[in-house]
């Protein structure tokens, strides 16, 4: 079964680009193109596909109120694409429930593979580049607005296998390198994961990895 892709962006050539991309795979399907964040929504309504390539910055509605929309309205995945490897409205986009980001000078094959990645259900934070700027953003908003961070009481729902499996989870490590660190199955790891997701009141790995930053589980730029 085609991995069913909807691109938008309020660049044509991009979104052709993008487009010829991800239809010349034989199993991902490009079933609409938008050019504005209301277009998008309407698109994922009318073709529920797996996968939404979101602009961040586009007229009538903006990437990032639609991502809040559709990641509240449907089981489609997000991935916000941007200009800007600092964007601070990458954070919102990941805290609205998008699974990740991409560059616009993106290359092909990762293009492909983040679009395979993110229907499978897994996010898009495992590069150490993205690592970074998750940690930076977050650090960058604790300073400026420390009352908004998350406190480390929030933790304090997890039992102690779990908080070490959040931990680790934050530093990039897959189930599998997780499972060998504590010793135990991928399918243990998997439950410990499914337990922060579902104690925390977080989407998915995404959100549990900024988490862990902003209550203070793992600093940024740590081992």
């Amino acid at each position: 079964m085609s991995i069913r892709v909807v691109v938008a962006d309020d660049q044509e050539l991009v979104r052709a680009g993008f487009g010829m991309i991800l239809d010349a795979q034989d199993d991902i399907e490009v079933v609409a193109e938008a050019g504005n964040g209301e277009e998008a929504v309407a698109a994922v309504r009318r073709h529920a596909p797996d996968v939404l390539l979101l602009d961040i910055r586009m007229p009538v509605m903006d990437g990032l109120e639609a991502a809040r929309l559709v990641c509240a309205q449907s089981g489609c995945k997000v991935v916000m694409l941007t200009t800007f490897d600092l964007d601070e409205y990458v954070y919102e986009a990941l805290y609205a429930g998008a699974s990740g980001f991409l560059l616009k000078d993106v290359r092909r094959d990762d293009l492909v593979h983040a679009v395979r990645v993110v229907a499978a259900g897994d996010s898009l934070l495992a590069p150490a580049v993205t690592r970074r700027l998750v940690a930076d953003i977050v650090r960058c908003r604790r300073e400026r607005a420390a009352a908004e961070a998350a406190t480390p009481q929030r933790l304090d729902a997890l039992t102690a296998r779990e908080a070490e499996t959040l931990r680790l989870l934050a530093r990039g490590l897959s189930n599998a390198e997780i499972a060998t660190t504590l010793f135990v199955s991928e399918h243990t790891v998997k439950t410990h994961v499914s337990n922060v997701l579902s104690k925390l009141g977080l989407r998915d790995r995404v959100q549990a990895v900024i988490c862990a930053y902003e209550t203070g589980l793992i600093a940024p730029g740590s081992p």
